[in-house]
Parts: structure tokens; sequence; C-alpha cells
């Protein structure tokens, strides 16, 4: 990516994170991104295109590093047909970098083509009922907080959880063993780009230096100053993380219709 801004118009209004080598899920990401491994018969990245489609959104960055050609090879730079066709774009980390930036890492480095206010979503979580809802980007947008996450019950393999929510809405950093409910975060957040910008983050707008980072200390350090908010999402949920998970996903009937995509996936 060339270093410098987008205009402000132009900028991205969601990033999906696609750069992981997905070890875990070895050997099926030997020779495929684990982002395009196919779910229900689409590629998995493709749950979030169509949604993020349907609510509106127009310009989505991707960020790639394993096998990252793979992914714009499959995609292309754009998807859908009008008038809900969406302009993609990618951070290409393992080309510029030759590895993966973690996940503050991959934002700063995609941060000048982000607006303001910006989805995020994990590309290896299967949401399918998940709608990015353009009032509660709006909400956000009105409100002090640098984050607001969605949090999902513990699943069997994550029984601690991540983070707590307080009765104001506040995501709260529970520690050790707090006797609060904890919750698991479900990769999928509305973030600021001032989260990212300091006091928050000392990496520079771009990522010049290809700094690996991740994510959690930034939201901790906002959590301490009370500009993190959360809600718990009780619909379909997935962290597509081990062959097994993925297996039993594709072998599981959906519980309920899903939404027609946007468009036939590759």
């Amino acid at each position: 990516m060339p270093e410098r801004s987008l205009p402000r118009p132009d900028r991205a209004e969601a990033l999906l994170l696609a750069a992981g080598r997905g070890e875990r899920m070895r050997p099926l990401t030997d020779t495929c991104p684990k982002p395009l491994l196919p779910v229900r018969g689409r590629p998995l990245l493709a749950w979030h295109l169509d949604a993020l489609a349907r609510a509106g959104v127009r310009r989505v960055l991707i960020n790639t590093a394993w096998l990252g050609e793979q992914i714009p090879a499959a995609l292309g730079t754009v998807y859908g047909q009008p008038p809900q066709a969406l302009a993609l774009h990618y951070s290409m980390e393992g080309q510029d970098f030759g590895r993966a930036l973690e996940t503050a890492g991959g934002i700063a480095r995609a941060l000048p083509w982000l607006q303001d206010v910006f989805w995020l979503a994990a590309g290896d979580v299967y949401m399918p009922g998940f709608g990015f809802d353009p009032a509660a980007r709006a909400r956000f947008a009105a409100s002090d907080a640098l984050a607001h996450l969605w949090l999902v019950p513990n699943p069997p393999h994550h029984p601690r959880g991540d983070f707590g929510l307080g009765p104001d809405g506040r995501a709260l950093d529970l520690t050790g063993d707090a006797p609060a409910a904890r919750w698991t975060y479900a990769t999928v957040a509305l973030l600021r780009r001032a989260l990212f910008e300091p006091p928050w983050c000392d990496i520079p707008p771009g990522n010049p230096a290809g700094v690996a980072a991740p994510l959690a200390p930034l939201l901790r350090r906002a959590m301490a100053a009370g500009r993190v908010t959360a809600e718990v999402w009780h619909g379909d949920w997935t962290d597509v993380g081990t062959p097994e998970r993925w297996a039993a996903l594709n072998a599981a009937a959906p519980d309920a219709p899903t939404a027609p995509p946007v468009s036939s996936p590759p």
C-alpha cells in the first residue's frame, strides 16, 4: 500500500482480518488461507462481506499475510452487484513485511485507509445472523467510547471468557479469579481511529516499520479509562479455529434460514 491517506469519502467503513497463519487449522490451511475455507457452501469471509453489503457498507479493507495473494485473487476488487456492490481493498502485510502484524499492528497499518469510525471483524468467525447495524454505528459515533465490542457466551474451548460487562454497558477488564461473569470477545467491534493514536497507541499511522502488536492491551487501557462499551450477542457464533469445529459447522444443518448472499461466492 502507498504511504498516504485516502480522502475521507474514499476510506473504508470496515476492516476484515484475514492475515493469520491458522496454525491450529493445519493441514487445511497449508494450501488455503483460513478465511477462504468453505463454510456451508461459501468462503468463510463471504458471510461477513454479504452482511456488510446488506447493511449499506460500500468500502471494505481486508488485511492479508499467509497465502495472502489468494484472497484478492478469489474475491477481486468488487464484490456483489449494484446497488449492494462492495469495493474491496487490501492491506498486503505478507507482501510488505513478510509476516502478519497481529491485530493492533494490522489496524495501525490500515489506519490511513479507514474512516474515523469503522467496523472490525475477524475473517475466521462464523456469525451468520449479525447485521452490522448502521444504527449501532451511529450510536457509537455519537458516544465518547473508543471501542464497542460484541461479546458472546463462553464456548467450551474458552470457558473463562475475556471481559466483563457493567450495568452501564461499559466493558470491564476482569482479571484473575474475579467473581463477576466474563464473556468471550466475539472479535467483532466498532472502533474509533483515535484508539490507535497517542496516548493509547504509539505506532505511527500506516505502521511504516511493520510493528507487530496485539489489540487486547489497547482495549484494556481504554477500559481502565471507561472508554470501551459492549453488548452480548446471543445468535450463532463459531470461532472456526480447528478442523474439528470447521467440520462440525459444515456437517450441522443451520438452525434457521440465513439471509441470501449478495452474490454467488467465487
